[in-house]
């Protein structure tokens, strides 16, 4: 049974789930599911996974994504991004370089953001995006996320005219890139860069480059997976996604059975393994065993990947699919 991740650049105007279905097609198994939502309107890195690759994607969710991007400053729209109707146009003719700069700053780091109003975030068991498009204003509130980098490649002044609100202002687009942690939605960093200039901001163009160790570099259009299907096997993604404990043939044993052995130490750390955290563990043949987490003198086992347990793995809640741009 084909089982890994397959790192896929998602093409712009797809939505994740579309992706899903191809590569269910391509993979010719139903068990397949992303690990974080991307916009239709943004390409780059979706990390799908297959068969008992699904197991890994609550693990992958939860790492910092890095994106590529560019904010227009100077026009504000419904959807926070260039898809959504233009709602107001303001002149960002007096909008100085040191003045973005000192946006972006203020925006690194910890910080509460509010999320897009048109974001797939449930409201009372309906998404918010739906209750926008039925009329309802929603109101979201905030959540912490962390900017751990906001970085400026370039800021260009362009000419604006052409959009439902009819302006002649003139417009600052900035490219950036941004390293965040799971959660962060991209086109509300640029509606607020753009609320704090005091000419509102709306994203024109997102790439995602990197989700936790998975690259760009790594990633295959669904072209060139339909020639080959690329898929990174279950023992590679595992090493770079996590802590690794190499095993001797009796603790193979004894985990492929779901029994505990002695507890290990993650690598390169002193701090344990947790359940959320977990160690991979892998047998003398360098195959996935099992994920692992530390209680005491004893490793516990979180997942177990053995053949002789596939029918029967340890219960574990549905992998989370959602994920901010």
């Amino acid at each position: 049974m084909l089982s890994g991740l397959v790192i896929v650049d998602k093409p712009q105007g797809w939505t994740s789930h579309d992706v899903v279905g191809r590569m269910r097609r391509l993979a010719g198994t139903r068990k397949v599911g992303h690990a974080g939502t991307l916009d239709p309107m943004a390409t780059g890195v979706l990390v799908v996974g297959i068969n008992k690759a699904t197991r890994l994607l609550t693990y992958i969710v939860g790492t910092s994504k890095t994106y590529t991007a560019t904010i227009r400053l100077g026009e504000s729209t419904l959807t926070d991004d260039a898809e959504g109707e233009v709602t107001a146009t303001r002149s960002a003719a007096a909008v100085t370089e040191e003045a973005v700069r000192a946006g972006i700053a203020a925006l690194t780091g910890e910080i509460n953001q509010v999320p897009s109003s048109v974001s797939a975030i449930k409201v009372n068991g309906e998404r918010a995006y739906a209750r926008v498009r039925s009329g309802e204003e929603v109101n979201l509130a905030a959540r912490p996320v962390t900017i751990h980098r906001f970085e400026v490649h370039g800021i260009r002044r362009v000419r604006t005219g052409e959009s439902a609100v009819e302006s002649d202002g003139e417009a600052l687009d900035v490219d950036v890139t941004v390293e965040c942690s799971s959660g962060t939605y991209i086109r509300a960093l640029a509606r607020d860069l753009g609320e704090a200039l005091k000419v509102g901001g709306h994203l024109t163009a997102l790439r995602r480059t990197q989700v936790g160790p998975y690259t760009l570099d790594q990633a295959r259009t669904l072209e060139q997976l339909a020639e080959q299907l690329d898929v990174l096997e279950m023992s590679q993604a595992a090493r770079a996604l996590m802590p690794n404990r190499e095993l001797s043939d009796e603790e193979t044993t004894e985990l492929s059975f779901g029994r505990r052995i002695a507890s290990g130490v993650r690598a390169g750390t002193s701090e344990a393994a947790t359940p959320e955290n977990p160690a991979a563990a892998f047998g003398p043949d360098g195959t996935l065993v099992a994920l692992l987490a530390d209680k005491g003198s004893y490793a516990k086992p979180v997942l177990v990947f053995a053949p002789d347990n596939e029918k029967h793995p340890p219960k574990q809640p549905s992998p989370v699919q959602q994920d901010g741009q």
